[in-house]
């Protein structure tokens, strides 16, 4: 499971690393301790005037389908497995259409306590030379019933983080780990055009396994209002 994570690249960074054409987003700074709910940069691809456009979009964590009667079941749909998000109805949807990329530093998970504590250790898992890492996700847009049709505000944007089975060096912390995009794999992952279930899995076969780095960090990162730099920083 992948429930928090850090992106601290600024917008235009994040523009210019993965050639987005349109910029739509107001998520606030960085953070280093992103957790469900909270709105953050998203890269995802439209269909404007004909023609597809790559846009940064300020999006909610939690996915939220088209069908759903109350938007908290967002909280529940925070991460999709690879294997199966061409057919749970939650997600097929949206593996069909409706892909995206989600900018992260890194992400963090818990392990098991160590030195006689009793609180699970937290670990920063990173790429091996920090470069920043394009997770695959999955977006949605529902439509709120209480507002007005003509409503700019009626549609809530909100995404999902893709995940797959952690099998290197993390594996024994977590047996999950965000599905990591290479850079090859982006256009096509991104590309709306693309909507052959077929084609999606053969996406999904495309792309090798993570292999990241923990860190074991502090435990401050468990408090969802803790945040900065401090809580990537290794433990002494």
């Amino acid at each position: 499971m992948c429930g928090r994570h850090a992106q601290t690249r600024a917008a235009d960074k994040i523009a210019r690393d993965l050639d987005v054409q349109q910029m739509l987003v107001d998520a606030g700074g960085p953070s280093w301790n992103v957790a469900p709910t909270n709105v953050v940069p998203v890269v995802l691809e439209r269909v404007e005037d004909d023609e597809i456009v790559r846009q940064l979009r300020a999006v909610r964590w939690g996915l939220v389908p088209s069908w759903a009667k109350d938007p908290a079941i967002g909280s529940r749909l925070i991460n999709a497995r690879a294997a199966t998000i061409t057919d749970k109805p939650s997600f097929r949807r949206a593996a069909l259409a409706r892909r995206a990329v989600v900018p992260m530093d890194g992400h963090y998970e818990w392990g098991a306590p160590q030195g006689g504590s009793k609180r699970k250790t937290p670990y920063y898992l990173h790429s091996p030379d920090e470069a920043p890492l394009a997770a695959a996700g999955l977006y949605e847009l529902w439509p709120d019933p209480a507002k007005d049709k003509d409503d700019p505000e009626r549609w809530l944007w909100s995404f999902t983080v893709i995940t797959t089975t952690a099998t290197d060096s993390t594996g024994h912390i977590h047996d999950r780990s965000p599905l990591v995009l290479p850079a090859n794999v982006v256009d096509a992952w991104l590309n709306p055009a693309v909507t052959d279930l077929d084609d999606v899995r053969d996406l999904l076969a495309a792309v090798p396994e993570p292999h990241l780095v923990p860190r074991q960090v502090g435990y401050d990162v468990g408090n969802v209002r803790n945040n900065g730099p401090h809580l990537v920083d290794p433990v002494a």
